[in-house]
């Protein structure tokens, strides 16, 4: 892949590939037909995900374990054509492997008996109507001949010998094939014909017809588990096929990534009345604003070309062509800059449209990211169904409240970030911004909550922002510079990532720190480094490697005789000796173990120019790769390198760019434990003036001042933290000690003091408290955690004791760290300062609840 995956990307891959081995084995041996789905909230990367799992289906993955399936086919159904050419130009994007000939979009004429393994097909639903050149001359069921009674084998297209429906049935009866469907059902949208058409042709395809065999594995994609299974129910497939468990992401995990944006800002007019215009020239003041912020955060980190941010106008179906003129208007007073190359359109009339005095040209969906000449795009609802567009950070719309479905599916289009990371510390650059004219305030808690919580295409509102009134935060003139040392020298932890390896990881490091100049030759260090400790382990574990080096070069075979009219069988053990196809294969278990490069480089360090000696070479590298104590020893001496340098270098990695910065965190977090790291200061952030109030109305939010990050005069609204959140500040802040306060964001980013810990299936996660706060002690400012710990959720005493162990590890770091929790009307404190509660905490069975009642806790009081 030309992507490293995310973590989550990873698991989701691994589990699809071990569902289709499965599904392979169900249907080789058994010949039962199977189903596994794939779900993943928008901007999750499914595309990138599907990549990984069809390179490792055609080519095998050291990575994912999995041998490579010389008969795979794979055929790649949508609604629409467009999309497929998205998706095609994605995979390609995504491997390093796929040429472009094996990404094959079916057309007519087809003239093949049965699909090419190694391929990936692309079809949709229009290729296989019955008036589709590529199913002409196929006969159907009853009906056929006479609704068509001159479409019969002799209507057939020059060319075409075969009919679609013939070249898919042959491929699956070909044993040395296996066909595999993967149904895209991610981006689907409001063609109403296509709509009607879809569960026909799935059905067909799914379980088979007039003779045709059902396609034996179907794997289905999609934003909810239930769009694959409500595709599946139209198909009436599910009588037929064996449904493996489905692979769920986690949008939370998906938020964490940094993938997507953290913030959805909503302007609604606050009175009755026509303010589009108005609000159409707030939109161009967003855009131009974004413009300038991107091209400085470009310019302060050397970028090439900063992103061109995308303002989108989305009409109704009937638009009012003199209403977008107006629009065009608002903005080019308000972005004189603009230039008339800067708007384009996407209406289905592929023709120059007339918005008022305006004469905008037709754009293909597809082509809108990467024209950003286009600054300003005119939409109905073609970008609405499944078109990806980063850099499409300002929407107005158009549209009725009542329109949610289309308006939600439009944001669904903008959530990814641009960079494909989260730009840190500054939320403004991770926000999206949704203009609505014709809302309005008294609907506008229901719209908020509709917009995170019930519609596809948002992703998981447990960690994403709302904001229905902007307030832009910065770092706080008036606290002292001693505030943000003391943050400065907060720990926090890296989350280990799947497959960590601790060569790998050393490695990894020495061509980061060679490539930025911070220490050149590095690679050649850690060959030098780990060529002689390997020699060591040879002399010191004599024994052990001999016993290994005789296992690579011995193959074991077991014989079974048995005479005509015996009574039972003969077992006989013969050990043969290893040739180049079986060492090969021991070399390569090395290769997991140590790296690629440094096996390699072992192997040639040991034979030198000696090439008689270079068989003997990678005997032995693959048998110290299976000596237990010199695989302990190797890693640990790996860790201890990286750890060194990590410390070594750590100002000069501090002074590199945020991508390069990320990179680093990323080659940390490879370790197999959770790594101490280093927070950096945030830059801005966006909270919402208002909040929901007990009535379900919008009202003013409290305010407080001394927050890390402040308004023009000092101050933070308070909407996003509950009643007992406000009360823990307000106590924390009526302390005589207390100068300072941060609500840490609940996401992995640089800004957000994390917690790792392993969850109840033991999957590494990260929590993250609630309150740092600051307070002066003896002089000097410390921090101290402050939680208010929800005692009633699942996970809640996992969380605790993650929590716990941060406190012994980093306990002396802090002023105090303690767990708040409201127990009936009382609210009780856990000190995890304490030795005796920490272990009453990491002992206990009982509900969190039990343990803040319980003598462990005390009453939380100022």
């Amino acid at each position: 892949m030309k992507f490293t995956l995310k973590d989550y990307q990873v698991d989701a891959a691994d589990d699809v590939l071990q569902s289709l081995v499965r599904a392979k084995q169900l249907f080789d041996v058994e010949g039962t037909e199977s189903s596994v789905s794939l779900s993943a909230t928008t901007g999750a990367g499914k595309t990138v995900i599907a990549a990984a799992v069809i390179e490792a289906l055609f080519y095998g993955s050291e990575e994912f374990d999995i041998d490579a399936d010389p008969g795979a086919v794979v055929i790649w159904f949508s609604d629409d054509p467009n999309l497929n050419d998205q998706t095609r130009f994605r995979l390609m994007e995504a491997s390093e492997k796929f040429a472009a000939t094996d990404l094959v979009t079916i057309e007519p004429p087809f003239a093949k008996p049965r699909l090419d393994p190694g391929k990936v097909y692309f079809l949709n639903t229009g290729k296989l109507t019955r008036t589709s050149l590529l199913t002409r001359g196929h006969e159907e069921g009853e009906g056929a001949d006479e609704a068509f009674p001159t479409m019969t084998a002799a209507a057939r297209p020059d060319l075409q010998g075969w009919t679609i429906w013939e070249t898919i049935a042959n491929t699956i009866d070909e044993d040395d094939l296996t066909l595999y469907l993967i149904l895209d059902e991610a981006h689907r949208g409001f063609n109403m014909r296509t709509s009607r058409d879809k569960p026909t042709i799935v059905r067909k395809l799914v379980n088979g017809h007039d003779g045709y065999p059902p396609i034996p594995i179907v794997w289905g994609i999609s934003a909810t588990i239930d769009r694959f299974k409500e595709a599946m129910s139209e198909a009436e497939a599910e009588r037929t096929r064996r449904v493996l468990p489905p692979v769920e992401v986690d949008g939370f995990r998906v938020q964490e990534s940094g993938l997507v944006k953290d913030t959805l800002v909503l302007d609604i007019p606050a009175e009755a009345g026509n303010f589009d215009t108005v609000l159409v020239r707030r939109a161009a003041k967003k855009l131009r604003d974004s413009s300038t912020r991107w091209e400085r955060y470009a310019k302060s980190q050397g970028m090439r070309d900063p992103v061109r941010p995308l303002l989108i106008l989305q009409a109704p179906n009937t638009p009012d062509t003199d209403q977008l003129g107006l629009a065009l208007d608002e903005i080019f007073q308000e972005f004189p800059e603009l230039g008339s190359e800067s708007v384009r359109h996407v209406f289905g009339e592929h023709t120059v449209q007339t918005f008022g005095g305006w004469e905008v040209e037709w754009i293909e969906p597809q082509r809108v990211e990467e024209s950003d000449q286009v600054r300003v795009l005119v939409a109905k609802d073609a970008i609405s169904t499944g078109w990806d567009c980063p850099r499409a950070e300002v929407m107005v719309s158009f549209r009725p409240a009542r329109d949610h479905t289309h308006i939600t599916q439009l944001l669904g289009r903008m959530v990814r970030n641009p960079l494909a990371r989260r730009v840190p510390g500054d939320e403004k650059l991770n926000s999206v911004d949704c203009i609505l004219p014709f809302f309005d305030r008294t609907t506008a808690g229901n719209v908020v909550k509709f917009l995170t919580g019930q519609a596809d295409g948002v992703p998981d509102p447990s960690s994403r922002k709302t904001i229905v009134e902007e307030v832009l935060l910065e770092p706080n003139a008036a606290l002292g510079e001693e505030v943000w040392e003391a943050w400065d020298a907060l720990p926090t932890m890296t989350i280990p990532k799947r497959g960590a390896a601790p060569v790998k990881r050393l490695v990894a490091l020495a061509l980061a720190l060679s490539s930025d100049g911070v220490r050149p030759g590095a690679l050649a260090e850690v060959h030098e480094e780990l060529h002689s400790v390997l020699d060591g382990l040879r002399v010191r574990h004599e024994k052990q490697v001999k016993k290994a080096v005789a296992e690579v070069w011995n193959v074991r075979i077991q014989s079974i005789s048995g005479q005509l009219g015996g009574d039972g069988l003969t077992y006989n053990d013969i050990v043969e000796k290893a040739d180049d196809r079986a060492i090969r294969a021991g070399f390569s278990d090395a290769k997991k173990v140590f790296g690629a490069d440094v096996a390699q480089s072992y192997v040639d360090h040991l034979a030198g120019d000696d090439d008689d000696s270079l068989r003997e070479a990678y005997v032995m590298t693959a048998a110290l790769a299976t000596a237990k104590d010199v695989r302990i020893k190797v890693d640990r001496e790996a860790d201890e390198i990286a750890e060194r340098w990590f410390a070594e270098h750590r100002v000069a990695i501090k002074g590199l760019t945020d991508d390069r910065q990320q990179d680093y965190d990323d080659i940390k977090a490879l370790a197999t434990e959770p790594q101490r790291a280093e927070l950096r200061r945030p830059r801005t952030r966006i909270e919402d003036a208002f909040e929901i109030d007990g009535s379900g109305q919008l009202a003013p939010a409290p305010v407080m001042d001394r927050h890390l990050m402040a308004d023009s005069d000092g101050c933070i609204p308070l909407g996003a933290l509950n009643t007992w959140e406000r009360d823990v500040v307000t106590i924390e802040l009526s302390r005589p000690d207390a100068v300072a306060w941060y609500r840490n964001p609940p996401r992995q980013s640089i800004d957000s003091l994390g917690v790792a810990y392993r969850d109840e299936v033991g999957n590494w996660r990260s929590m993250h408290p609630d309150f740092v706060f600051f307070h002066k002690v003896d002089g000097a400012v410390r921090p101290s955690i402050v939680d208010p710990h929800g005692h009633h959720l699942d996970d809640s005493l996992v969380k605790l004791q993650a929590l716990v162990r941060f406190a012994e590890r980093f306990g002396d770091e802090f002023h105090r760290i303690e767990a708040v929790s409201k127990i009936g009307n009382t609210m009780r404190v856990l000190d995890l300062q304490d030795a005796d509660v920490r272990e009453a905490v990491l002992d206990s069975t009982a509900t969190p609840e039990a343990l803040y009642a319980s003598h462990a806790g005390v009453d939380y009081l100022v």
